[in-house]
């Protein structure tokens, strides 16, 4: 079984298990150097501000910079890294620090008013338990709804001294502009492939192909390789994936509703990586009739260069901007919770006309 850090509160499904070893030291995380040096400048200075936002794609790493930066804050060393031996470290590693609070969601796709007033607004006027400061992290915080932002809004403005919120986020456009301008916005960056392949074989014990495989689909998200490589039916879906594509010129429509259902049967829980999948597929379909560069595409094995190079040739480049700004609407559908079999239908309808 492969060994992997865990990057935030994941559910993988049907993925492997991913094995949550301890909270990761700056020095362990890979690339998003400048991030960390703006981290541990403010730990140096003892300067921190009171509202953070890291901003970055699913599995990018941003609750492992949050706690590596919350338990460095708290460290009785007071480094700018965490020890990981004091007994702040301890408990940190254990998410169990009692100066170091992670704000909870019963609704998945909900962050309401009254969860930020429970479990921060009313809670920051207690002082911190043993620490210099009390550090609240929101994970998925771009769920909170505008009533939860306005709320959070008045403790970001005067929040006690020793307060430091921190913001996880996917998606930054969901806030409002008045607390983005409150927070210091810590972009995460892509992480070069060569970077994430040497992290797989160092790390994880990839042979060479296999990391390089990874790598490519995980297009620069050090935590999407690290789950790839764990995960023993990627390469299945991926397989099903091209083998729709395959068919859907010419499969009946109405045989079309029957593959839906059963894509819907095996992959509705991994709905984001099967669009994923197909983007990055057109990605490569779009880059090889632009350029015809091999060497830079994701699906370069050769079991699907030929394919790539036959939709190519059929596509138009008219054709293959309906077929993205399809599959942007099938993902805004599917995270508003419209159902899977309706947007899978439209999007391949969609790519059958084109």
């Amino acid at each position: 079984m492969l060994r992997a850090v865990i990057h935030g509160d994941l559910f993988v499904p049907n993925a492997a298990k991913i094995v949550y070893d301890k909270f990761m030291t700056f020095s362990e995380i890979i690339g998003q150097d400048e991030l960390i040096a703006h981290m541990q400048n403010a730990l140096r200075s003892r300067k921190t501000s009171h509202a953070y936002m890291i901003e970055g794609e699913r599995h990018a790493g941003k609750m492992m910079l949050a706690e590596a930066f919350a338990a460095s804050l708290l460290c009785e060393k007071k480094g700018i890294e965490p020890c990981g031996q004091c007994l702040s470290c301890r408990q940190a590693n254990g998410r169990n620090n009692p100066d170091i609070r992670y704000v909870t969601h019963e609704k998945p796709n909900l962050i309401s008013v009254e969860e930020i007033r429970q479990q921060v607004n009313r809670d920051v006027v207690m002082r911190p338990y043993a620490g210099t400061h009390k550090i609240y992290i929101i994970d998925e915080a771009e769920k909170m709804n505008e009533s939860a932002q306005n709320a959070l809004l008045k403790t970001i403005e005067e929040p006690p001294d020793y307060v430091v919120i921190m913001l996880l986020s996917a998606n930054s456009e969901r806030f409002l502009d008045t607390v983005r301008s409150r927070c210091v916005i810590l972009p995460i960056r892509p992480v070069p492939d060569e970077a994430i392949k040497r992290h797989l074989i160092l790390k994880l014990g990839l042979p060479d192909y296999q990391a390089d495989i990874c790598a490519a689909f995980a297009q620069g998200n050090v935590g999407k390789a690290e789950l790839i490589a764990a995960d023993e039916e990627f390469n299945e879906l991926r397989a099903d994936v091209v083998g729709f594509l395959n068919r859907v010129k010419t499969v009946p429509s109405y045989e079309m509703m029957e593959e839906v259902e059963e894509i819907e049967k095996k992959y509705k829980d991994r709905a984001e990586e099967y669009l994923d999948l197909l983007v990055i597929w057109f990605r490569d379909v779009l880059l090889y009739k632009s350029v015809g560069a091999e060497a830079k595409l994701i699906y370069r094995d050769d079991i699907y260069l030929a394919q790539i190079k036959r939709f190519a040739n059929a596509a138009s480049f008219e054709g293959l901007n309906d077929i993205f700004t399809a599959l942007d609407g099938a993902r805004a559908r599917l995270r508003a919770n419209v159902s899977f079999r309706l947007v899978m239908e439209l999007l391949f309808l969609t790519m059958k006309e084109v």
